[in-house]
Order: C-alpha cells, then structure tokens, then sequence
C-alpha cells in the first residue's frame, strides 16, 4: 500500500501548535478535516492546546476501531465521532469560560493569575494545582483505549524540568497528566509530576515535536497546524507586547530548526547524497492561523468564552477547507511549505 493511501483516504500526519484558546482554530480545522472524509490520519503529534485537541481526536476512532473491525468502516466511523469528542470537549472549555473561578468570572481570574504570577508563584497561589481543564479531559477521553488501540499513533511533547528536553509521550505512556503536563505553564501552573519527573509546558522544547512523525510513522506527509505566528511586522514597544513576542519566539524556536532539518535533508537527497532507502523525504504542508488569529493579539489566548471558541472554530473550518481545495492533490506527490522561505 503507498504511503500516500491508507484505508481508502490520502494518508496524512498532523502536527498541531500550542496556543491556549488559539487551539479552537485547529478544532474547526480538524472539523472540517473529518467531515471532508479525503485524507486517513495516520499520525499525530501536539502541544499544549493542541495535544488536546490530538487526544480528543483519537478517542473518537479508537472508540470505532473498538466497534468496527473493517478498516474503512473504523475510518468512517472514527471521523464523525472525533467531530464529537471534539466539540464535546471545546464547548465544555468554552462553558468553563463563562463560569465562576475564585468568585470571580474564568476569563478575569486567569487575567488576575497572570497579574499575579509577576509576585507569586504557582506553589503560593494554587498550591492545591486546582485545574478545571483536567476533570473535562479525563471525562472526554479514554486514555486506556487510545493506548489499546493502534489506528493512529499520537505523540504529545512536554518539557522535562530537570534536563530542559523534551519528551514524548505516546502509546500506554499517554495520559490526562502528560497532556496537561504539555500545556502546563510554569508561571501559572505547579510542574506536573510523572514517573518520578517533573513536566512544563511542551511548547520551550516542541511546538510541536515533528521528529516523531518522521521517525515512527509510515506517512511522508505532515500538515502543519501553526497557530502562532512566526513573523511579525510591528516592533513591540510595550511591555506587554515584548513579553508577547518574547513567548512567541521562544515557542516557535523547535519548530524551526526541525524545519530546517527537514529542508536539508531533502537538499542532501535530492543532491544523492543521502539514501533514500534509509532517509524519509519529508513533504510538509501547512495551515498558517497565525496570520488569521493575529488580530486578535496574544493575550486572547487567555480567553476562552464559548462565543470566542465558537468563532475561532469558524475561523479554523474556512482555512481547513481552503486548504483542502488548494492542496489536498498535492498529498503523497509534493511539498506545498516552502520551509526556505520559514527559516
């Protein structure tokens, strides 16, 4: 079977960024993904926000491959309910939002822990590591059948404390902890604890992790989900916005230089200078949302009211689909990322 075709659909991996709320956007990507029914994921690699979005999205065909034995029939199957799980899980983010937290409304208590988090921290103002987010996850996704279950292979990338690497998570290893780990912020969260080690956020050491994609998956072709942007034309004279494009920097800095990796190992295959038996000629695509969610500035990634979720999830269906009729042919036969033009 050709790597580019997978149980009746182009084979694809998906490699999804990290970004708070911002991560509704890949949700409607995702959406419109799955209901296009085109494309087979084979694997997944995400951080933070986007590690959610990765377990939910598995939980739905590991729940249909548990129902259905024939592979086509799973895929199906599997893409209309990870549409659910999904939603499932983003509209209970977005009902969070609106709630009470502190006695006081979500979107202004994470506002105040951020104010806070300059004074004091995590260990001093939630030193019980309250996280509501935790108890959605757990009660959205079975992180035991995801690990039973081999139709897609998933991979979420924290940050070990101790050493400063990343690590990745994946098959039984993959649990509430390790996601929540992944998007565990040091200044607002306490580090999480697994096997011994503590975990911060996954985005200092891979926004995503790509090397997984390209080292344990058959698949040659990884879209790129990118929620922060890599460019950005306006000097930041602020405060606030230095610390903002301070963070983008340093949580895109993994990307790049595996893009960079990438593009010069397809340099050194295309020259014959590597073999392509043993070296996978890598086709990257991606679905830029940095640009789109630009207008709305770093610190909404802190707000997360169902109308915005809802709205960023629109946001992230057009730019699926338009991908999808750009693209989609170009899947299995050529790259459409100029990463030259990323580096």
């Amino acid at each position: 079977m050709p790597d580019a075709e997978h149980a009746g659909g182009k084979a694809l991996n998906l490699a999804l960024q990290g970004g708070g709320a911002h991560g509704a956007f890949t949700w409607g990507v995702l959406d419109a993904l799955l209901e296009d029914g085109r494309v087979c994921i084979d694997g997944v690699s995400g951080t933070s926000a986007g590690a959610m979005n990765a377990v939910a999205m598995a939980h739905g065909f590991a729940v249909a491959a548990h129902e259905f034995k024939d592979p086509v029939q799973a895929r199906i199957a599997g893409a209309q309910k990870a549409r659910e799980t999904l939603t499932r899980l983003w509209e209970g983010v977005g009902a969070m939002g609106s709630t009470m937290f502190w006695g006081v409304p979500m979107p202004a208590a994470g506002a105040l822990m951020t104010a806070l988090s300059q004074w004091l921290s995590p260990y001093q103002m939630n030193p019980l590591g309250i996280n509501p987010l935790r108890s959605l996850l757990e009660k959205e996704v079975d992180f035991e059948m995801i690990g039973a279950t081999n139709s897609h292979q998933v991979f979420v990338c924290a940050t070990n404390v101790r050493t400063g690497r990343g690590e990745i998570f994946s098959g039984k290893r993959l649990s509430a902890d390790a996601v929540m780990a992944s998007a565990c912020l040091p200044m607002l969260f306490k580090a999480v604890e697994i096997g011994g080690e503590h975990y911060w956020d996954g985005g200092y050491s891979g926004n995503p992790a790509i090397y997984p994609l390209i080292y344990q998956t058959r698949c040659a072709d990884i879209l790129l989900v990118q929620i922060n942007p890599v460019i950005h034309e306006h000097l930041p004279d602020d405060a606030q916005e230095i610390m903002e494009r301070v963070n983008e920097v340093t949580f895109n800095a993994g990307l790049l230089a595996e893009l960079r990796a990438i593009e010069f190992v397809r340099r050194l295959l295309a020259e014959g200078k590597l073999d392509s038996k043993r070296y996978k000629n890598v086709l990257m695509h991606r679905i830029d949302g940095g640009s789109v969610l630009a207008p709305f500035g770093a610190a909404s990634k802190m707000r997360s009211d169902l109308s915005f979720v809802r709205q960023l999830f629109t946001l992230g269906r057009q730019s699926g689909t338009q991908w999808l009729q750009a693209h989609l042919e170009d899947v299995g036969v050529r790259p459409t990322l100029k990463l030259a033009d990323n580096m």
